[in-house]
């Protein structure tokens, strides 16, 4: 199996969680925060989101949370923006290092999102990206249904590949292939991290992948074999995204990408479990 020398692991609690309706008391976000960071298994923290309450209530508490986190060196976090108005409240906290938007190239899923158009999400990420780089912090762009879409946009791997040079070009290095709603099949994946990488081999592109329990193993390896080093998942393979007709179809579990890049014990990934299971036992 590969090792986890040269690997990002991220852990996306907030992807996990956003779609939950009894909102989960903030000291036990905190709590499961705090040991996911202690265990020191995770490079990244997909921890929070700075958009509105109304948008997603289950975050409406990311500030309070932030204050609770008990940071090391090693360990950075990532909160979501949907706006300006998120950027210059998030840039504000010296605990956030990256600041991610959800860039859809289906614009029936960025209105769904974001309530604007393509075009219009482009011009609103130049700005943010304006913001947080003056802040001297870095954005996160995930190209969302970067492997198709269910809603008869169209799609194709140069149009993800177009995308990304266009954000490039706006100062932007560091990106995420996300499958929000489960579109991809393992020779997908593969085949667009091929592309993509021998396109932009001076960018970050990670992976953010959603996937019944069955598919997870090969998704990963897929994209593993495509030449990606950075990877997103949740515990549990919970969560989906609250704007999607997916069924809230599951990420990536974090156990998987645990065992598969040999990093932690079994009783390391058991502890993260049960944290998790208190965390969402509301």
């Amino acid at each position: 199996m590969p090792k986890a020398e040269n690997v990002l692991l991220v852990d996306c609690p907030r992807d996990a969680i956003q779609g939950i309706h009894a909102f989960i008391p903030t000291k036990k976000k905190v709590d499961h925060i705090n040991t996911l960071i202690k265990s020191r298994l995770f490079d990244w923290i997909d921890f929070g989101s700075f958009v509105s309450p109304k948008a997603v209530p289950q975050l409406a508490d990311t500030k309070e949370v932030l204050e609770g986190i008990e940071l090391n060196k090693e360990t950075k976090l990532l909160a979501i923006l949907a706006n300006e108005r998120g950027a210059e409240t998030a840039v504000k906290f010296e605990k956030v290092h990256y600041l991610g938007y959800p860039f859809s190239i289906s614009e029936e899923f960025q209105r769904r999102n974001t309530n604007s158009g393509i075009e219009e999400s482009f011009q609103k990420l130049k700005r943010m990206h304006t913001i947080v780089r003056d802040a001297g912090k870095e954005m996160v762009v995930y190209i969302s249904m970067g492997f198709g879409n269910p809603y008869g946009d169209a799609w194709s791997e140069q149009l993800a590949i177009d995308w990304i040079g266009k954000i490039k070009e706006a100062g932007i290095s560091e990106f995420s292939l996300a499958d929000t709603t489960s579109e991809a099949t393992p020779e997908l994946i593969k085949s667009v991290f091929e592309a993509s990488l021998k396109a932009f081999y001076d960018l970050n592109i990670g992976v953010h992948l959603h996937s019944d329990k069955a598919g997870s193993l090969a998704k990963i390896q897929a994209a593993f074999d495509g030449g990606c080093r950075k990877f997103d998942g949740a515990l549990l393979g919970y969560g989906g995204c609250p704007f999607a007709d997916d069924n809230l179809t599951g990420n990536i579990p974090s156990e998987d990408l645990l065992r598969f890049f040999e990093r932690g014990n079994a009783k390391q990934i058991f502890e993260l479990q049960d944290s998790f299971r208190n965390l969402i036992s509301v």
